[in-house]
């Protein structure tokens, strides 16, 4: 490690008075403050701070933001008191400055949003809206104010409303200005009108086909008796049509964090001990993620079903003062979480998808990070064979705080829980379409540590730019050229298709230079000899979007853009190609087997698999329906042919006439 910066001035410890402005400044910079003194200094300007008043809310957002970072990456352990103090007690500042009239606009962004004392909105999901309301009931509504006024969502509540309150089509069909609300107060009784609706909807009759939407593969009738996993299937596929009509809704609701727990002010845990930073927070250049992959796999710990489910119900809080909702914090499987310990304070979770709300094709993991009981980030990861598509979002207060480190410790655990080698970061995560990742030059951050792009054209333009980089340290890469950059996925090979890896053998600098710095070098050195490169990893133009694209042309050729007809002959052609007797298999199974064969129905040689092959893809899709995810994702990676036509089929290089369909054995573009 570096050695220590200086601790802060004698000026900052001193008791002489300081403007607010002057002690947040003071504040921030003693993120980058360690050694004997810094926490001592810390604590002194706590106690200024603590007993300023605040008028302005940037400058009391800088406040709240600065304490939940040293919670994180706390530098003593007489520091957490008075951090905890002050945090739980900081909706009286807020009550405070909006007493003055301050315009609380500021505390409603992405990265501000979740205060305790103050209020949030949005139109959230039917299954989000229906936890929170659970969660939260007293300071969860509807609000009306924001959504009356528009007339597409006056035809929503008239398309919809009339199946939950009779006679209300006397007005929807026919009348204007019809008085929504007092149809609602009428209807509920004594119930709140949030809770009346939300369980209206989960009342209401759907009509949802557990066995798959292909009426030839329903099997065993529903006179015979289910299991309790058939029951919870049909029961999800119900809240799946549900959550449909609801969604339509767009119904906006406003929820207090007043002083509770879930605000991001509070959403924090205690951990089982804390790690104090008493030495410099580790920087990327430090960092190298060969190494950190290299090292033996962490040991993962899966959780009782209370625990994931306690793990669930803090993600969705961690997601919704965040006004963030990802499909896996929403809909996780609570008996799948496993948690990893890795060391400096950090904890890992990561869980799958229930079988009734799986992805077609791909397997899903999804997870958080703490960091001394703080959550710093959420996870995601979606994945076929050894490949998988890596999201990671650190939340903006602690972006400073080891993120690199903490990334590649993600990565350790995504590799170990889905034994993926091949990984890949969304365009997205490195500029495409954000602005943000422009400014911070997250291409960058990926590129040093070791990932490249899987577009020939935009890694020759990278190294062009490593090579400006290493004639003119000054050099900045200009927005045009990270907004081209950023169109393709970047990859990170760990069989060693990375021309980088060999530079990661250790993570001890040498004289004078940091890892990142040596391998920079000397990856500009080599690179500037290999003017033919083309990117060579088997995923780098894979995309199941192709796959789905090659079905849906398909469908349009031959069955006339009908859905349940390709449908039901892709699962009538693949039964019969793989030897397969469908009654046997339960509902959620079908609905994997209905799903798949509309792929496996696209490779014309399925009939002339060996006989073990074809038990393994069957086996391997009944494994897609079974509680653990994580099996089927690992079966999926022990199939080569399947792997072979999957790659063959969903890569965009490959050209159209190649591809014959199981049924028909025409061309399938």
């Amino acid at each position: 490690m570096p050695p220590s910066r200086p601790i802060a001035s004698q000026a900052t410890r001193s008791v002489a008075p300081h403007s607010v402005e002057r002690l947040l400044n003071l504040l921030e910079a003693a993120k980058g403050h360690f050694g004997t003194g810094a926490v001592a200094s810390l604590e002194n300007l706590l106690a200024q701070l603590r007993q300023k008043k605040f008028g302005d809310p940037a400058a009391l957002i800088r406040f709240h933001e600065a304490l939940l970072f040293f919670r994180a990456f706390p530098p003593g352990a007489s520091l957490i008191p008075k951090l905890e103090q002050l945090l739980d007690t900081f909706h009286e500042r807020v009550d405070h400055i909006q007493h003055l009239g301050a315009d609380m606009s500021a505390f409603d962004d992405f990265d501000t949003s979740g205060i305790a004392g103050t209020v949030m909105q949005d139109a959230l999901s039917f299954d989000a809206v229906r936890w929170l309301a659970r969660r939260i009931p007293r300071q969860t509504e509807i609000a009306w104010d924001d959504y009356l006024d528009d007339s597409q969502n006056e035809r929503a509540l008239a398309s919809l409303w009339p199946r939950l309150m009779p006679l209300l089509a006397e007005d929807s069909d026919v009348e204007a200005n019809i008085p929504w609300t007092r149809w609602l107060d009428s209807a509920r009784g004594r119930e709140r009108p949030l809770e009346w609706l939300l369980r209206r909807f989960e009342q209401s009759p759907v009509e949802a086909d557990p066995g798959g939407r292909s009426g030839k593969i329903r099997g065993k009738q529903e006179k015979e008796r289910q299991t309790d996993q058939e029951k919870t299937f049909a029961h999800d596929q119900q809240d799946r049509a549900r959550a449909v009509l609801y969604d339509a809704l767009r119904l906006p609701v406003r929820w207090r964090l007043d002083n509770l727990r879930m605000s991001r002010t509070r959403n924090w845990q205690r951990p089982r001990a804390f790690y104090y930073h008493r030495e410099p927070l580790i920087i990327r250049s430090q960092v190298s993620l060969a190494h950190e992959l290299s090292q033996p796999a962490p040991r993962l710990t899966r959780l009782s079903l209370r625990d994931g489910q306690s793990v669930m119900h803090f993600i969705r809080e961690v997601m919704a003062v965040r006004y963030r909702e990802l499909y896996g914090t929403t809909l996780g499987d609570s008996a799948s979480v496993v948690r990893v310990s890795l060391g400096r304070g950090v904890v890992i979770h990561l869980w799958n998808l229930p079988p009734s709300r799986r992805l077609p094709l791909r397997a899903y993991v999804a997870g958080f990070t703490l960091k001394n009981g703080v959550p710093i980030n959420y996870i995601e990861a979606i994945g076929l064979c050894e490949w998988i598509e890596v999201g990671f979002n650190t939340f903006y207060t602690y972006r400073q705080g080891e993120t690199a480190w903490i990334y590649a410790q993600a990565l350790r655990c995504l590799c170990a829980f889905t034994g993926a080698r091949c990984v890949s970061v969304y365009p997205y995560q490195i500029g495409q379409n954000n602005d943000e990742a422009i400014e911070s030059g997250a291409f960058w951050f990926y590129r040093k540590l070791g990932f490249r792009s899987g577009r020939a054209d935009l890694e020759q333009l990278a190294r062009r730019e490593e090579q400006k980089i290493a004639a003119n340290p000054a050099h900045r890469t200009p927005p045009r050229i990270l907004w081209q950059m950023a169109e393709a996925h970047v990859f990170y090979d760990l069989d060693g298709c990375d021309l980088d890896q060999h530079d990661f053998a250790d993570e001890h600098q040498a004289a004078g230079t940091t890892v990142e710095e040596r391998t920079f070098k000397r990856r500009v050195g080599r690179l500037t000899k290999a003017a033919g490169f083309s990117p060579s990893g088997a995923w780098y133009t894979f995309s199941t979007r192709n796959l789905a694209l090659r079905v849906n042309r398909r469908m349009a050729r031959e069955f006339d853009g009908v859905s349940v007809r390709i449908r039901e002959a892709s699962v009538d052609a693949v039964s019969r190609a793989l030897g397969v007797e469908l009654s046997d298999w339960n509902p959620a199974e079908r609905l994997a087997f209905e799903n798949w064969s509309l792929v496996l129905a696209l490779m014309p040689g399925l009939r002339r698999w060996r006989p073990q092959e074809k038990y393994d893809v069957a086996h391997m899709i009944r494994a897609q329906a079974a509680p653990h995810e994580m099996r089927y994702l690992h079966l999926t990676q022990r199939h080569r042919r399947l792997r072979a036509e999957l790659l063959r089929l969903g890569s965009s290089k490959i050209g159209p006439s190649k591809t014959r369909t199981a049924q028909t054995g025409r061309p399938a573009p």
